[in-house]
């Protein structure tokens, strides 16, 4: 349970066009593989969990991570850091949640729905898409 001054939204990440067959998940609050999910024909994966806001906004909760006093992401990670090691990547998607537009928050805040943010799972390469991820998009579902 959220404290008083806090706000609990339900978020998700969509990673569309992953590579088949290579193991993603969220990274828990103890830098752990959480949630891992394997798409086999390249359908896309989504991670489902809260975080809180506070005034400011500051974001918070589990999957939140932090750099610096603005910026706060989640990560993804990826084969062999999501917990398959046979795998030959080891990587994680660092996806930015701090700027989110205000009005999607608030919506969410009320009740209105689930925060999604959509992401290329495949870099140019044709290998995992790793580091700073930028959104596909954006909305309330």
């Amino acid at each position: 349970m959220a404290p008083a001054d806090q706000i609990e939204i339900p978020m998700r990440i969509i990673i569309e066009q992953p590579v088949p067959g290579v193991l993603h998940s969220l990274q828990s609050k103890d830098d752990q593989p959480l949630d891992p999910k394997r798409s086999h024909g390249g359908e896309p994966l989504a991670f489902d969990f809260p975080i809180r806001i506070a005034p400011g906004p500051r974001f918070l909760g589990d999957q939140v991570r932090r750099e610096g006093p603005e910026r706060r992401f989640v990560y993804i990670r990826i084969g062999q850091s999501a917990g398959d090691h046979a795998s030959p990547s080891s990587r994680r998607m660092k996806i930015d949640i701090h700027d989110l537009e205000p009005g999607l928050l608030d919506r969410a805040a009320a009740g209105d729905g689930v925060i999604e943010i959509a992401v290329n799972g495949t870099g140019k390469d044709g290998t995992p898409a790793c580091a700073t991820v930028r959104p596909t998009g954006r909305r309330l579902a």
